[in-house]
């Protein structure tokens, strides 16, 4: 296997500086890049309301992510819309739920939330079959999701309301690295928008998620590194592995 001398993570620079990917670097001699593929821009509460929505119909909401998160309490607030303390949160995961603190105040009664992945959340769920679920999403709309709600005959409706759009990239040699680190279907269509006829080459690809590795194989790019996996329920562990296995092939 090649050595690995330069890494791009497809996500913003950690704020403390402190990331495990830093770490990472460290301990195998490699670079890292930090850099987020694709911005997030609102949809302005004018469309739904011309949409008639009202989301005070909704008795529970689903969060796949912090933007779903923020955007939803932003739309509330441009609505001016008091969401009610009996309001139910169902979250994939326990950083997601613990997010929601920005917003309100934790309670195990009324947040929810999985330890791995959207499956355990559906089992949750299922245990409140009559709430009626909002879903807060983006333009590229997680289908996994939706197909599962409709398979546990969920009464939700999915809303859009933040677009996501590819960033410029066009400052970023993408040759120089050896691995590229993905989180989302949004990052591969950006790599793709930037770098028309992309060939993956020698490339490493990290992928985390279905949805993503599903994207990255649509895309005709292999997944060297998926995650979460049994062995590395994060991605800098998968990485880790990756290195690890490398090391002990020379």
């Amino acid at each position: 296997m090649p050595k690995i001398k330069n890494v791009l993570i497809s996500q913003p620079p950690p704020e403390r500086g402190d990331s495990p990917y830093v770490e990472l670097s460290k301990k195998y001699n490699f670079k890292v890049l930090f850099r987020k593929f694709f911005k997030i821009e609102g949809v302005p509460a004018k469309d739904l309301r011309q949409d008639r929505m009202n989301l005070l119909e909704y008795t529970g909401v689903v969060f796949t992510s912090k933007n779903s998160v923020d955007h939803y309490f932003r739309i509330c607030g441009e609505m001016r819309v008091v969401v009610p303390d009996t309001m139910k949160y169902f979250c994939v995961s326990e950083s997601v739920a613990l997010y929601l603190q920005k917003y309100v105040v934790y309670r195990k009664r009324k947040i929810f939330h999985s330890k791995h992945n959207l499956l355990e959340i559906i089992e949750i769920m299922k245990k409140h079959k009559n709430e009626n679920f909002l879903f807060p999403c983006s333009n590229i709309q997680n289908f996994d999701a939706m197909r599962l709600f409709e398979e546990a005959k969920f009464n939700f409706k999915s809303v859009v309301l933040y677009n996501t759009i590819s960033d410029d990239l066009s400052d970023i040699d993408i040759t120089q690295f050896d691995m590229l680190v993905f989180f989302s279907p949004a990052g591969i269509s950006s790599l793709l928008e930037n770098y028309p006829g992309f060939k993956q080459k020698s490339l490493i690809i990290a992928t985390f998620g279905n949805t993503t590795k599903a994207a990255a194989k649509e895309a005709g790019i292999n997944p060297n590194i998926v995650a979460p996996n049994p062995k590395a329920p994060s991605m800098s562990m998968a990485i880790e592995q990756y290195l690890e296995s490398s090391t002990k092939c020379k």
